[in-house]
């Protein structure tokens, strides 16, 4: 028996665990030779064999608890659960339904993420605009790939989503769709090569979307935007 399975074996053995989550590539069906096993492990409290994380080449056994994973305040940790898989579920279903609302934004979410990241994306590629101008081209790339992750969280937000990893943003995009202009194909070039050359489509969805005024509380600083 394997430390995945053995892990597992273990978990679905001790009534103390909740539920058991497997995430990561094995989850999202994109594992290689060199993939470990993400592994969730859910109690109500850390004690006994499931007092901390372990980490090891082939297995990443992370204990949760259940009010753990009802805390969807850390954002940079909700993508973990897009794709999950859910094994054991001894909360006839809230483990499932936790998971879920982790990988997934409420209405309000969605609007309040978009427009600060929207605001952070623009002011970004705003100060590489102002780089370019001045002749600073190396200042101005650094300044793009700072905007690349506030791109990517605006985006995602405008659709109602969670931002993926990098590592799963083809995944994501051929998975789930955003549709034009947005295809798996091309957006993860388009975003390495001139993430501010973006602006324009994203703008366009912004407003669309009634974030109008936050691209307006600009002003004049966006005719900056269009002739860069």
């Amino acid at each position: 028996m394997g430390a995945y399975e053995d892990l597992v074996a273990r978990a679905e053995a001790d009534p103390a665990v909740r539920g058991v989550i497997v995430t990561g590539s094995v989850a999202r069906g994109m594992a290689t030779v060199h993939s470990d096993h993400d592994v969730i492990v859910v109690v109500d409290e850390r004690a006994g064999q499931w007092t901390r994380t372990r980490k090891q080449p082939a297995l990443d056994e992370i204990v949760c608890t259940v009010d753990e994973l009802a805390d969807t305040s850390n954002v940079g940790e909700r993508y973990v659960y897009r794709g999950a898989r859910v094994l054991l579920d001894r909360l006839d279903g809230r483990i499932a339904a936790l998971a879920h609302a982790q990988a997934t934004l409420t209405p309000a979410e969605t609007a309040a993420w978009s427009r600060e990241y929207l605001d952070g994306y623009v002011n970004f590629i705003y100060r590489a605009a102002k780089n370019h101008r001045d002749g600073r081209a190396d200042l101005a790339r650094l300044e793009e790939m700072e905007s690349v992750s506030w791109f990517l969280f605006t985006l995602f937000a405008l659709h109602g989503r969670v931002r993926p990893y990098n590592k799963y943003l083809r995944w994501e995009l051929e998975t789930y769709p955003l549709g034009e202009p947005w295809d798996a194909a091309t957006l993860p070039l388009r975003v390495a090569d001139d993430p501010a050359g973006l602006f324009p489509d994203l703008a366009r969805l912004a407003r669309e979307r009634g974030h109008g005024d936050v691209l307006d509380a600009w002003g004049g600083e966006l005719d900056l935007l269009r002739r860069s």
